[in-house]
């Protein structure tokens, strides 16, 4: 009997997986080389599933293999029902996000298990929240705590990781999520859009994990969940490139959207976010900012703000480098194979790239 839960919990996987990625029955069996019949077979538990043919399908449903062997984390287990046929476009791209967090939350605790990974203790802001203001303060809080105040920061995935949240960029729908399992935390951040868009993404979720109380405090519990968010996008601003910085940099003599390209470049920015920015240190008015909106600065012109050197974030540098430096010593203590270790650097680095060691054996 328990055999048989066993076979049937994965085919519904399998077939949760098959409806979110928009695939019907007989779709699905002709890209893994299967009859329909077998398919459905699968689906409801009454065939079983040889390793090879797992594999295969789950690159074509684009998740890890553990997704259809592992139950979901408890953390993940009540987000949502499970996905029928014709659910809305919403709904699987949300099933999709939370395979991905479920996945990569696998990976870190197997780090950890293995020991190769510490845990960091998880920032949390500890002052009294009351309003948009203080998510200001809770950004200049972070920074102090880096080091850093008002200069650029580097890699989002190091500052993430510093803070205790382990962040991943991905293939995902939408811009980015994350969750905190007990004193685990990560995000997963999609690869989709420009570099600036990666890392404002990158700080949102880290000020879910930083501002986490502040759901029970008076703006958490009188606004509305697009307030809150508001509120968290205002981290964001602030963390990545504060007011007080453009004030700091702003010159009466050059042109506005010069100086906005050269500040936007090097704190590796998106336009509208430099705009909003500026904005709020009274450099420029509203109007300004509505005129220069329409006026995104060329690649060109931002390389060339920088030097002519390529600022890219979260695109080639997937995982955090003490998560990759983790992968490796696993990977040499022969914990995990060489297929696993790739898999888990997820794409930052290909199976051939890696260095001799030990394969696991078990």
């Amino acid at each position: 009997m328990a055999s048989e839960t066993r076979w049937q919990e994965i085919g519904a996987r399998l077939g949760e997986a098959r409806r979110a990625a928009d695939l019907t029955q007989g779709d699905f069996a002709a890209r893994v080389g299967l009859e329909r019949t077998v398919v459905s077979k699968i689906e409801t538990g009454a065939r079983k599933i040889g390793a090879l043919e797992l594999t295969r399908m789950a690159d074509v449903l684009g998740l890890p293999v553990d997704h259809f062997l592992a139950a979901p984390p408890p953390v993940l287990s009540n987000r949502q029902p499970l996905l029928e046929e014709d659910e809305s476009a919403a709904a699987k791209s949300a099933f999709r996000i939370q395979a991905c967090l479920g996945a990569w939350l696998r990976d870190v605790r197997q780090l950890l298990e293995i020991g190769v990974l510490a845990q960091e203790s998880l920032w949390s802001y500890p002052y009294a929240v009351s309003g948009i203001d203080s998510y200001r303060q809770a950004a200049q809080w972070v920074r102090e705590r880096i080091g850093e105040p008002a200069g650029p920061l580097g890699s989002m995935a190091e500052v993430c990781a510093a803070a205790g949240q382990w962040p991943l960029a991905t293939e995902i729908p939408g811009d980015g999520a994350s969750l905190i399992d007990g004193d685990v935390a990560v995000s997963v951040i999609s690869l989709r859009g420009e570099p600036g868009r990666r890392r404002a993404t990158a700080a949102h979720e880290l000020g879910h994990m930083v501002m986490g109380d502040a759901y029970s405090n008076d703006l958490g519990v009188h606004a509305s969940i697009e307030e809150r968010e508001r509120a968290i996008e205002v981290f964001a601003a602030e963390l990545l490139i504060p007011v007080s910085a453009v004030s700091d940099a702003w010159s009466s003599t050059g042109s506005s959207r010069d100086q906005l390209i050269k500040l936007a470049a090097r704190y590796r920015v998106s336009w509208t976010l430099a705009l909003g920015q500026a904005e709020r240190a009274e450099v420029i008015d509203s109007a300004e900012r509505r005129a220069l909106t329409g006026s995104t600065p060329t690649r060109a012109e931002f390389l060339q703000a920088l030097g002519w050197v390529p600022e890219a974030d979260l695109s080639a540098i997937r995982v955090a480098p003490t998560y990759a430096d983790a992968v490796l010593a696993a990977f040499r203590r022969g914990a995990i194979s060489r297929a696993r270790a790739a898999e888990m650097l997820h794409g930052q680095v290909r199976l051939e790239d890696l260095p001799p060691g030990e394969e696991a054996t078990i």
